[in-house]
């Protein structure tokens, strides 16, 4: 059984909000993060886990989704094409998904652990991990691609949730100004 090394950051927490900053050094403390992210993820059962989302603002992410383990840093999406709809949901916005629109083709360009330059062509599923894990590394959530009433139901209903969890972390995370 995998142990979560981190907490996941959930809705509210103001990392979530900030611009990761560019990895300088991929070193033994980049290699440690990324197993780590890697043990939260499993525990999380998530396809894709950003830094940020374990509060460390440092752009990079992780995610598997075929028995693949993939570390990315310094991530871009050099090209994007064509349009897929499809349920997303998010581990630091836990129980709530929505249909999104995202490209459907992206063109990933970074590096891996090793500091080679990585390109990853992918379509659809893997395609949204990359485009949503890259949206936490720029401190956009999930909740920003929702029109106003969609945001509306969603931070009433996270409110709710943290309301009957009545987690004594609901106050620090700022729930109570949704």
């Amino acid at each position: 059984m995998v142990m979560a090394a981190y907490s996941i950051r959930v809705f509210g927490d103001p990392v979530l909000k900030q611009a990761a900053a560019p990895v300088s050094d991929i070193d033994g403390a980049i290699a440690r993060l990324a197993e780590d992210m890697f043990a939260t993820l499993y525990d999380a059962h998530g396809a894709g886990l950003a830094a940020p989302q374990v509060g460390v603002g440092k752009r990079v992410f992780v995610y598997d989704i075929d028995d693949e383990p993939i570390v990315v840093i310094n991530p871009v999406i050099a090209e994007s094409r064509g349009e897929w709809t499809y349920l997303e949901g998010c581990l630091s916005v836990p129980g709530l998904s929505w249909e999104i629109t995202r490209p459907k083709e992206v063109l990933l360009t970074g590096y891996d652990l090793d500091g080679n330059e990585l390109q990853i062509e992918a379509d659809e599923l893997e395609a949204r991990v990359f485009q949503h894990e890259l949206d936490h590394l720029d401190g956009v959530l999930l909740l920003d691609h929702l029109d106003d009433e969609q945001r509306r139901e969603a931070k009433r209903a996270l409110r709710e949730m943290a309301l009957e969890a009545a987690e004594p972390v609901a106050p620090r995370l700022g729930l109570g100004r949704l």
